[in-house]
C-alpha cells in the first residue's frame, strides 16, 4: 500500500466504496488521515464497515464541516451528464475534489528515494482502445528483461494498493478518461495516447470533452516523454502541441496506417513489420506476423506503443522482440485459447461493440465467427465490409436472429447458446480455420459480464480439445 501524503490529522471524505474507494480510504488512514466513507449502496457500506472503515453519512446537513477533501470513485459523475449531488455539494462548500489517481501522484515519491541509485518512474497509458493490452505488454517486457515493475490502475491492482516503489522500479498505469478527468495531480514520466474513437460521450459532454479528459495526462506538469498514436486527427494535434520542432525526440509518433517520415522519433507498423526510425534512419525492426499473442492491426498498434515506451526506458530492440514472442495476450482480448488439428480457438469476448469486433475480424483469415448477445443500436450492419474472411457465423443470444438478417451472403446458423456454437463451429472447422468469439454485443442477456462469457467459451474449448474433439 502507498500511504497518502499531505492529509495527516485531517478529515477526508471518500465517496464510492468499490475497489478504488476502499483502497483510497485505507491508504489515507495509513498516511495519518481520518477517512470518512460513504456509498449510496447499502451493500457497499456493509463491506466497508466489515473492513474496519468508518462510515459517515455525507448527506447530513453538517457533514462537510472540517472536511479537507473529497475523494471520488471514477464511476461517479462530477460534471456531465449532471454532477452527483454530493460532489456538487462539496464543490459548493469549497471542498477540493480529487480521486485515487491524484492521491497516487502526490504520494508516490518518498524520502527513501534519496538513497536510490535510479529513481522510480511511472508510465501512464490512456486512449480509447488498446489501453489494457498496451499496459500489460509494457509490464510483461519489463518483467521479461528483469526490471522491477508493477501494473495498476484500470488493470491489475488499484493504484494505491501497490507497494511503494523500489530502486529503479517502473510502475505502469492504465488510466481511463474517468480517472484522468478529475485527478488533481497527473505527472507520469512517460505518457501514452493510443488512439481516439467515440466513447463515454454522455459522461464527458461530447467528443471534445472526452478528448480533453484524455489530454489532461499530457498537460498537468507534462511527461518527460510522450508516445502518441497519430492515426486520428486528435493524435496529430496532441503531438503537435507537445513538440518543440520536427526533430524533438521527446515525442514519439506511432502509426499503423502509414510510414512515418521526418527527423524525429517514429515507430510504425506496415504489412506486419514494426519499424523504429530516429533522425531519418531505421534503428529497429520486428516481424510482428510471427508474434501469436499480438494478432491484427489493432494489436500491432499496441505493440508499437509498448515498444516505444520500452525503448525510452533503455531496452534494446532484441530484448523487446524476445518478450513479445513470450506474450500470451490478455484474457478475453484476442486470447489464443488453444490449437488442435490445425484449428485455432480465439477468445475476444471483450469485443462488445462493432469497432472492437471489426478489429478482431481483421486479424484472422478463414474465420468461424461466434457472435451475438445483447446487441447495440445498429446491430452488426457496420461490419458488412469486414466479413470477407468469415466462412460461417454461429449466432448466440438475444440478437441472434437480428444479426442473421445483417450478414448478407455470409452463411450462418442460429445456435442460441455458447455450448451449441462451440460444438457446431468445432465440428465444421477445417485445418487453417480460426474459431473466433467476437460477439459485437453486450453479454447481459446470458452472462453477468464479458469476462464470464469468455470464461464459458474457454471452458468449452479446453474441454473439447482435451477430448480430442
Amino acid at each position: 500500500m502507498i500511504p497518502v501524503q499531505g492529509f495527516e490529522g485531517l478529515k477526508v471524505a471518500v465517496l464510492g466504496l468499490g475497489r478504488s474507494g476502499l483502497a483510497a480510504a485505507r491508504a489515507l488512514e495509513a498516511g495519518g488521515a481520518e477517512a470518512l466513507c460513504w456509498d449510496e449502496g447499502q451493500e457497499a457500506r456493509i463491506r466497508a464497515e466489515e473492513a474496519g472503515l468508518t462510515l459517515f453519512d455525507l448527506t447530513r446537513g453538517s457533514a462537510w464541516d472540517g472536511v479537507a477533501a473529497l475523494i471520488v470513485s471514477p464511476g461517479i459523475p462530477h460534471l456531465y451528464p449532471e454532477p452527483n449531488k454530493l460532489i456538487a455539494r462539496a464543490m459548493a462548500e469549497g471542498v477540493p475534489v480529487d480521486n485515487d489517481i491524484g492521491l497516487f501522484f502526490r504520494s508516490f515519491a518518498t524520502r527513501d528515494w534519496d538513497g536510490f541509485d535510479t529513481l522510480p518512474r511511472v508510465v501512464a497509458v490512456t486512449g480509447s482502445n488498446g489501453k489494457s493490452t498496451t499496459s500489460a505488454l509494457i509490464h510483461h517486457v519489463l518483467e521479461h528483461a528483469g526490471r522491477a515493475t508493477q501494473l495498476a490502475g484500470n488493470i491489475g491492482r488499484g493504484v494505491l494498493d501497490i507497494e511503494p516503489a523500489v530502486d529503479g522500479e517502473v510502475v505502469v498505469l492504465e488510466l481511463s478518461s474517468y480517472q484522468t478527468d478529475l485527478a488533481r495531480a497527473l505527472t507520469p514520466d512517460v505518457a501514452v495516447f493510443t488512439n481516439l474513437s467515440a466513447d463515454h460521450l454522455e459522461r464527458h459532454g461530447g467528443m471534445g470533452g472526452y478528448f480533453a479528459a484524455k489530454r489532461r495526462l499530457f498537460s498537468e506538469g507534462g511527461p518527460d516523454r510522450a508516445v502518441i498514436g497519430v492515426d486520428e486527427p486528435e493524435g496529430v494535434y496532441l503531438a503537435g502541441q507537445l513538440t518543440e520542432g520536427a526533430s524533438d525526440d521527446r515525442v514519439i509518433r506511432v502509426s499503423v496506417d502509414r510510414k512515418l517520415t521526418g527527423p524525429g522519433w517514429q515507430v510504425f507498423a506496415r504489412k506486419g513489420f514494426l519499424s523504429e526510425y530516429r533522425k531519418g534512419r531505421q534503428v529497429g525492426v520486428i516481424d510482428l506476423r510471427a508474434v501469436k499473442g499480438l494478432p491484427g492491426s489493432h494489436n500491432h498498434q499496441n505493440a508499437c506503443c509498448a515498444y516505444a515506451v520500452c525503448r525510452t526506458l533503455g531496452l534494446a530492440p532484441r530484448v523487446i522482440e524476445a518478450a513479445f514472442h513470450d506474450f500470451r495476450g490478455l484474457p478475453h482480448r484476442s486470447q489464443l485459447v488453444g490449437e488442435a488439428e490445425g484449428v485455432a480457438w480465439v477468445n475476444d469476448s471483450k469485443a462488445t461493440n462493432v469497432d472492437a469486433a471489426a478489429a478482431a475480424l481483421g486479424a484472422f483469415r478463414n474465420i468461424r465467427w461466434i457472435a451475438g448477445g445483447l446487441g447495440k443500436d445498429g446491430g452488426i450492419e457496420p461490419l458488412a465490409d469486414k466479413l470477407s474472411h468469415v466462412a460461417k457465423a454461429y449466432l448466440i443470444g438475444h440478437s441472434a436472429r437480428d444479426f442473421a438478417l445483417q450478414l448478407g451472403k455470409v452463411p450462418y446458423e442460429i445456435c442460441e447458446t455458447m455450448e451449441r456454437a462451440v460444438e457446431r463451429a468445432g465440428n465444421e472447422a477445417q485445418a487453417g480455420d480460426t474459431v473466433l468469439l467476437a460477439p459485437a454485443a453486450a453479454s447481459f442477456d446470458q452472462y453477468p459480464d464479458f469476462e464470464k462469457r469468455g470464461e464459458d467459451f474457454v471452458r468449452l474449448v479446453l474441454a473439447r480439445i482435451g477430448q480430442g474433439g
